[in-house]
């Protein structure tokens, strides 16, 4: 096991402020996590040691992270 932190992708999005104050994320960057997501994808499936479970993990992870990081930009 590694001692190594895996810094999640979606840490490198931009996250704006909409006029209402909500934090929001341009449509460019939505698309390069998602073709993101979508390589992990099919990194995965490639690993006989991991399932959908894990790719599910993984998508997990950085949805928490964009929801911290909009939650700190909101305030």
């Amino acid at each position: 096991m590694s001692d190594e932190t895996v810094q999640p992708a979606s840490g490198q999005l931009n996250i704006i402020s909409a006029t209402d104050g909500q934090a929001c994320i341009p449509a460019h960057d939505v698309v390069l996590l998602l073709r993101a997501i979508a390589s992990s994808c099919r990194n995965l499936a490639d690993d006989p040691g991991c399932d959908l479970h894990s790719a599910a993990g993984a998508i997990d992870y950085e949805a928490d992270n964009i929801d911290c990081r909009a939650i700190h930009h909101t305030k």
